[in-house]
């Protein structure tokens, strides 16, 4: 069973947020770059003070918690995975189910923008298999595998 998708190499915050269900303070991409259909995407996220786990993480030396880099890369794989040709069917959410050979390696903070690439590895529906990594300035920041798992439409009205 095959859907209509419009294949875009770019997508900005409006088309995201049809996408996928996060909001602020939990959405973590803020464009895309690039796309390239069942392949791999390329994702921006801008890291501003303003955000609000830097409140606490950590004051007076602000750093972006490891797991929200590995989330920006989960978000960035379901993008890649709902804009795919036979990809998840709009309205369906993917969960993450796992991560492996998950490296930290460089420290994210206000200012830097983290550019995020995740290729496909593996499709066996309803388990989509995607790794990539994280960078700042072509430093690397982080690197995984991710699984995810294809679950049911999420009711928009929370019932």
């Amino acid at each position: 069973m095959s859907k209509e998708v419009e294949h875009k190499r770019t997508y900005d915050i409006s088309d995201i947020q049809k996408v996928i269900p996060h909001r602020y303070p939990f959405l973590l991409i803020d464009k895309v770059i690039d796309h390239i259909d069942n392949d791999r995407i390329v994702a921006i996220k801008n890291v501003t003070m303003n955000e609000q786990f830097f409140q606490g993480h950590f004051p007076g030396k602000p750093v972006m918690p490891g797991v929200l880099v590995l989330e920006a890369m989960a978000q960035a794989c379901a993008l890649l995975s709902v804009w795919s040709t036979d990809g998840v069917p709009p309205g369906s959410v993917l969960y993450l189910v796992g991560a492996t050979d998950v490296k930290w390696k460089r420290q994210v903070v206000p200012g830097d923008t983290l550019r995020i690439e995740m290729k496909f590895v593996k499709k066996r529906r309803p388990l989509w298999m995607l790794a990539g990594e994280a960078t700042v300035e072509g430093q690397l920041a982080a690197s995984a595998s991710i699984s995810a798992y294809e679950g049911e439409p999420i009711d928009p009205k929370g019932a």
